[in-house]
């Protein structure tokens, strides 16, 4: 009996040994495959880059998407366009300044491809801080063409989703249709959201650039700045590159606020914003395109003329490109096409903007990073374009916005898949802090989800 007994707890043992060691080796396994907790997943991801496009809302793009909430889940409650007393248009208002749209649009969206193709530019459409506020019109969505004095009922305008050229990335890749731009109005504010969660301060600004607002809330005078010293519509930095036109009195002064490459750079993280014609804006020869207020690192005196950061960190787009294909990307790569290349209403058109995005995607994915790469598409705001979704409601003096397009493309991304996760343009910071273990920049960002259901980690 003590034999036996001795026999036993040794096969005990032996057995625990072995459960334990066939454990380790199914964690061994699960890590491997990606299945373990997403940190450990997530960081199988040395790449990320994000490719910045302009001004499309995502009804305006992918509202035909099979399997996204688009145009066939809009009602005539959030379709239906009024005018300042609240009464329905009977037609949409005319379009200025071209005849090639009829003065008598039915009051709901309509395809732009019938009588603009996507390969033509269109007028721009209003887009500003103030005025999207207006147009949301506290969820109602309904006053896009009224605050819309560039092209008025073009708002209420889309293409056909099956005519994209980015339509392949979106199919094989994640769509995701529930993404909103994270501040209220255009261009100049939400490249600052992208890289500093924050909005960008002015103090003492000149009186002339300064809006106005009543008791109500009322907008009696617009301008660059809010009365209490944040600048939010289209302005240009101190530094170089700006307008040689521009005032020298409204130029922004350099910002101290975190910015993301801040983070980055404290952790040791490799990282570049890429910008079209960059090299040669600061040669004093900018392209006819190029936009001074897509520039925000410029804006920033950790960044500033004379700064190595400068220098290290800001680059042209051909740097990006070279890099991508020679497998050289630094970790997180920031990439800002050109005016022409970018798909902005008024200087670019779509298939022109999406060939060249589907350009440097493929650039990526088919060099030496591309096995280990993150590539986020999505657009700076909504462009003064109508959208049915009404944007959540997180902070009311930011936003977010209206809702745009962003596709996921990855080895790391699920297949053929549309992400409902509400997600905003700071949850592309909360993936890049995620990553790399970063400080948040603000609530925003800390809060904002990390593109958490579009991979497979």
């Amino acid at each position: 009996m003590k034999n036996s007994h001795s026999f036993l707890k040794t096969a005990a043992i032996t057995a625990k040994v072995a459960g334990a060691l066939f454990f380790s080796l199914y964690l061994a396994g699960c890590k491997k495959d990606g299945k373990t907790n997403s940190s450990s997943g997530i960081n199988k991801v040395n790449h990320v880059v994000v490719i910045y496009l302009e001004n499309h809302s995502f009804d305006n793009l992918y509202g035909q998407f099979q399997g996204a909430n688009g145009l066939s889940n809009a009602t005539p409650g959030n379709t239906i366009q009024v005018d300042a007393t609240g009464a329905a248009y009977t037609y949409l208002p005319a379009i200025p300044g071209t005849p090639a749209f009829p003065t008598t649009l039915t009051n709901t969206y309509f395809n732009i491809d019938q009588y603009v193709p996507n390969d033509m530019m269109t007028q721009d459409v209003l887009h500003r801080y103030y005025q999207e506020q207006m147009q949301i019109d506290g969820g109602k969505m309904d006053k896009y063409a009224l605050y819309n004095s560039n092209s008025a009922g073009l708002s209420q305008g889309y293409y056909t989703t099956s005519l994209l050229p980015l339509l392949p990335m979106a199919q094989k890749y994640v769509l995701c249709d529930n993404f909103f731009h994270s501040a209220f109005g255009g261009s100049f504010l939400n490249h600052m959201w992208l890289i500093a969660a924050a909005s960008p301060t002015f103090p003492n600004a000149p009186a002339s650039i300064i809006a106005q607002v009543d008791g109500s809330g009322n907008v009696t005078k617009d301008g660059a700045v809010t009365p209490d010293g944040y600048v939010v519509n289209t302005s240009y930095t101190v530094n170089a590159p700006h307008p040689a036109s521009a005032v020298a009195a409204n130029l922004v002064p350099n910002q101290t606020i975190p910015t993301i490459g801040d983070r980055l750079s404290d952790k040791n993280v490799t990282w570049a914003w890429y910008s079209g014609g960059w090299d040669n804006a600061l040669a004093g020869n900018p392209d006819a395109t190029f936009q001074f207020h897509h520039q925000p690192f410029a804006f920033f005196a950790n960044y500033a003329d004379g700064k190595q950061a400068k220098t290290d960190h800001l680059k042209d787009e051909t740097v990006f490109i070279a890099a991508a294909k020679a497998g050289t990307l630094p970790a997180v790569s920031f990439v800002k096409p050109l005016g022409i290349d970018n798909e902005h209403p008024g200087y670019s058109d779509v298939a022109n903007g999406e060939n060249h995005a589907l350009e440097l995607i493929n650039d990526v994915l088919n060099g030496p990073n591309g096995k280990d790469a993150v590539i986020v598409v999505t657009y700076d705001e909504n462009g003064g374009f109508w959208d049915h979704v009404v944007p959540p409601a997180i902070d009311p003096k930011w936003g977010p916005g209206t809702r745009v397009p962003a596709i996921i493309i990855s080895p790391f991304a699920k297949s053929s898949y549309v992400d409902h996760t509400q997600y905003e343009t700071v949850s592309i910071l909360s993936f890049i802090e995620k990553r790399w273990g970063l400080q948040p920049l603000s609530t925003r960002d800390k809060n904002a989800n990390p593109l958490s259901n579009a991979f497979n980690f």
